[in-house]
């Protein structure tokens, strides 16, 4: 049986209680473990290169160090962690800074334990999260929402482009047709539905849902979820 693997948080907050409290929750987990906190972005960015997390859960306004320039810096040393934003703050600004800044996440402080542990693993295997409403709605105007000013439309698309690189552009001509079922599960996975919450949305069952995010992956050919969304916001899929 193939051992299961251990993953590696590291927190950033200026606050030590907020700290105190996450690394609580993840600690309680088996599948993960916090491996060091960071009270600023320039000491997280130092902590990230010596223990190599696979999560980092980052603060916005921090007292030393912005969080949003220190998810830039991190990601540039090493591109293969995943930084989720955890901020009290859900303002677009921050939205969009977070997505051209590299990170696969955007959450809100208030989140319930149990959607805070879904992140980290769901940020582990490459999955967007994007859950709140500002977020939401930053995913929306990348898609052409009607009414939406070109001017946010073009600041979305280029906070997408910068986010996930200029691969994602040729994805358009490696699509075949969806079904109309995959197009309703891509359309759920870009604004941030877990399998199950896919399932009871369209009332199918997991695994079929399992199934047709299976079926779209090898259709553009992409290797993750985070991939798959950004092609939906790309090329329309999402309404």
């Amino acid at each position: 049986m193939t051992e299961q693997p251990i993953i590696r948080v590291l927190l950033v907050d200026d606050q030590h209680l907020v700290r105190h409290g996450l690394r609580f929750i993840i600690n309680a987990q088996q599948d993960m473990e916090v491996v060091g906190e960071a009270g600023s972005g320039h000491e997280a960015v130092r902590l990230a290169a010596e223990l190599n997390p696979h999560v980092v859960f980052m603060d916005v306004q921090m007292e030393d160090g912005d969080g949003l320039e220190a998810t830039q810096a991190l990601l540039d040393l090493q591109p293969e962690c995943k930084v989720v934003i955890l901020t009290t703050f859900d303002q677009e600004d921050y939205v969009y800074q977070g997505i051209r800044a590299g990170a696969v996440g955007y959450l809100l402080k208030d989140a319930a334990p149990e959607e805070l542990i879904d992140a980290v693993r769901a940020a582990y295997r490459g999955e967007a999260i994007y859950r709140t409403a500002v977020a939401a709605k930053v995913i929306g105007i990348a898609v052409r929402s009607p009414g939406t000013s070109a001017q946010d439309e073009k600041k979305a698309k280029e906070a997408v482009d910068s986010t996930f690189g200029q691969e994602t552009r040729e994805l358009a001509s490696l699509a075949d047709a969806f079904t109309g079922r995959e197009l309703e599960v891509l359309q759920q996975m870009a604004y941030g539905l877990r399998n199950e919450e896919i399932a009871r949305k369209l009332f199918i069952g997991e695994s079929t849902v399992k199934t047709h995010v299976h079926r779209i992956l090898q259709k553009i050919q992409v290797e993750d979820r985070t991939q798959a969304v950004v092609f939906a916001i790309r090329n329309g899929y999402v309404k």
